[in-house]
């Protein structure tokens, strides 16, 4: 017998794409054991759709027993919360993250769950995925393209050197992630700093095995809506960058820094001596970004130090941080 599924699914005022998302769980080749819903405060009768629809799918497939189970939250709780919600109420040996307006390719389940069959050590598989428009016609374009995720990084990652792509940047998307169930227990709580996502690939390349099947197996929708959505790093979208202020962001990228070497000491597994050194040099380098002067001038060297250190390569975007570094006002 192979592992349980869980689909944690979040929702909020999603109804407009919603039903299509639920079909297309509830018709994969290998369906789930379980759905968990965790509906954040929607206004729009969100949650009525997901039992509607599941209700009716049910009555035409007696056969096939998956549990459902609504969460429902009064006020909302925001994005990762709500997912850290959803994916501690579930039960499966492994759990499929789910946004509410994407589709899932029908075998996307039964790709992922016979990667995980045979290794016990993988507690995390992420895919590629396919960019639609609001219609679900393709864009012509991929995830993991569009964000600018490198051959590198899709290397680091499949050949267990995650840690090294993701103290770089994410390169990780939850719509296109399925993880063990005990890594949601060992990641909690999940940081405020940190989005879920995030927060559980970091968790599990620091001290387990994560790894990419480099194929597109959803349909991730790009529309008006969307709470969080495909970001273009295309040439306007990075000379905006340099434009914008580097506060909030420095501070957010210290924030994440400071919260993950605090609790990088509590993982278990331990990481590897190698590992916190890493997250301690990262640390440090997001300190000294983070305390760069507001006059350009007196930026340049301690910028050119990190740079001859190889920090900027190690712990970044290389060349591109170094001239937002150099460049972008407070």
């Amino acid at each position: 017998m192979g592992p349980s599924v869980s689909v944690a699914l979040c929702t909020y005022n999603g109804a407009a794409f919603l039903e299509e998302q639920l079909r297309s769980i509830l018709d994969q080749s290998l369906p789930p054991t379980e759905i968990v819903v965790s509906d954040d405060g929607s206004s729009d009768g969100s949650a009525e759709l997901v039992l509607s629809v599941f209700g009716a799918w049910q009555a035409l497939h007696p056969g096939l027993v998956v549990a459902l189970r609504v969460l429902r939250n009064d006020a909302p709780l925001g994005v990762t919360a709500n997912f850290e919600q959803a994916l501690s109420a579930c039960t499966g040996d492994l759990i499929a993250l789910s946004d509410q307006d994407d589709v899932w390719h029908p075998d996307r389940l039964g790709r992922v769950v016979a990667a995980f069959q045979g290794r016990p050590s993988l507690q995390l598989l992420h895919t590629d995925a396919r960019l639609v428009d609001a219609d679900g016609l393709p864009l012509g374009a991929t995830l993991l393209d569009t964000l600018g995720v490198s051959a590198a990084d899709r290397d680091a990652v499949r050949s267990g050197r995650g840690i090294d792509a993701l103290l770089r940047r994410n390169v990780v998307t939850g719509a296109t992630m399925v993880v063990r169930r005990e890594l949601v227990g060992r990641a909690r709580p999940f940081p405020a700093s940190w989005v879920h996502d995030e927060w559980l690939a970091m968790v599990a390349a620091a001290s387990g095995e994560m790894d990419l099947l480099d194929e597109a197996l959803v349909d991730y929708r790009q529309h008006a809506g969307n709470q969080i959505g495909a970001s273009s790093l295309d040439a306007s979208g990075r000379l905006g960058r340099l434009t914008a202020s580097r506060r909030a962001r420095n501070a957010r990228l210290l924030a994440r820094a400071v919260d993950l070497r605090e609790r990088a000491g509590g993982f278990v597994p331990a990481p590897t001596a190698e590992t916190l050194q890493r997250i301690d040099a990262k640390l440090a380098h997001e300190r000294m970004r983070s305390g760069l002067p507001a006059a350009r001038a007196r930026r340049v060297r301690p910028v050119l130090r990190a740079l001859r250190a190889g920090d900027y390569t190690r712990f970044g975007l290389g060349l591109q941080d170094v001239l937002r570094d150099l460049v972008q006002p407070v």
